[in-house]
């Protein structure tokens, strides 16, 4: 027998605005999904290097003329990442006017502002150096880990901006040492997705510098100790993937189920659901060849993965700032919710 007034966080007054500001959290949020995809094309293409080693300029030209086809990816990725920066400048400045000081919509906004600038650099610094086209060094593979993670943690400031200005309550940290340790096991488990993630964008990177011709070449190159480090990362992707679909698919549920909200546990289940359907398309992704189609629906998949996994997160935690309270039956010991006389029925 179930208090519904229990089960449900109180609601906050919905601010003029807030309505407009939300559209815009997800919609920046869906812009930031469609120019990283944008970038994988740039890269997989071999196309970094499209406008010579220039930044912001393309080609020391405002507008390049008579560009070639990798000319016009890379710039037209540039301007995709400029139109993502005012889209970004657009939320900070209406969350700011729409939220109260101290709201965790601002906190949000604020890292959102950061991780694009943050973003902007990496990007930069890519052309700046040189570490595009066909630069196998090692150096381009570390700055390229390191992209993926700031790209995922400024998928995870837009989520957090855009589920807090929706609405959902003030996070906080479980009372019960058992939950807060089902805490610490999905924070891990979104360690694990960082980790697979870097070494998705390096593997990523080493079948556009050294595309093998048959998929037995493939296997072959992996397991050869004179291979390029990307290429033997063919082997440890794989590995890490399933250890972070293991983390997720145990964790996420059994969160969900002690905060006791019923949107992360649907999250929960979306979470497990894409990640069983990014190990369907990365073992596609293998036997294809990595085309660059596959790379961009592998890549959507994993953003998608991170941002429910998020999401999802903030949401149980909001559900541990509201705890539904328990009390005890006498005469059987078993921990019954409490119950609303006008909803109970009658023993």
């Amino acid at each position: 027998m179930v208090n519904l007034l229990h089960t449900i966080p109180p609601a906050e007054t919905i601010r003029p605005g807030a309505i407009g500001v939300t559209r815009l959290a997800w919609t920046a949020l869906a812009i930031n999904i469609v120019v990283i995809l944008w970038g994988a094309v740039v890269r997989a293409t071999g196309s970094g290097a499209g406008c010579g080693s220039h930044w912001p300029l393309c080609n020391g030209e405002v507008i390049p003329p008579s560009p070639s086809i990798g000319t016009l990816i890379e710039f037209s990725h540039r301007l995709s990442s400029g139109a993502t920066l005012l889209v970004t400048a657009a939320l900070v400045w209406s969350v700011w006017k729409v939220f109260p000081r101290g709201h965790r919509a601002r906190l949000g906004a604020a890292l959102c502002a950061v991780t694009m600038i943050v973003e902007s650099l990496l990007g930069a610094g890519l052309v700046l150096l040189r570490l595009v086209a066909e630069n196998q060094s090692i150096a381009r593979g570390w700055w390229v880990g390191a992209h993926l993670v700031n790209t995922l943690l400024l998928l995870g400031a837009f989520t957090m901006t855009a589920v807090w200005v929706s609405g959902t309550g003030v996070p906080a940290m479980p009372r019960s040492p058992g939950h807060a340790l089902r805490l610490a096991a999905v924070g891990a488990a979104l360690l694990c997705v960082i980790v697979t993630g870097s070494s998705g964008a390096i593997t990523a990177l080493g079948d556009t510098l050294f595309p093998p011709e048959t998929l037995a070449i493939g296997l072959a190159q992996k397991d050869d100790p004179e291979a390029h480090p990307f290429v033997r990362l063919r082997l440890w992707h794989p590995t890490f993937a399933i250890a972070t679909t293991i983390a997720l698919a145990v964790s996420g549920p059994a969160l969900a189920t002690a905060s006791a909200s019923r949107r992360a546990s649907r999250l929960a289940s979306v979470v497990t659901l894409l990640c069983l359907a990014q190990l369907g398309v990365g073992v596609l992704n293998v036997l294809l060849l990595a085309p660059v189609a596959m790379q961009l629906v592998h890549l959507a998949i994993a953003d998608l993965i991170w941002i429910s996994a998020v999401w999802m997160t903030l949401e149980a935690m909001a559900g541990f700032a509201h705890p539904v309270p328990e009390t005890e039956e006498p005469e059987t010991g078993q921990t019954l919710l409490q119950e609303e006389p006008a909803l109970s029925r009658s023993r």
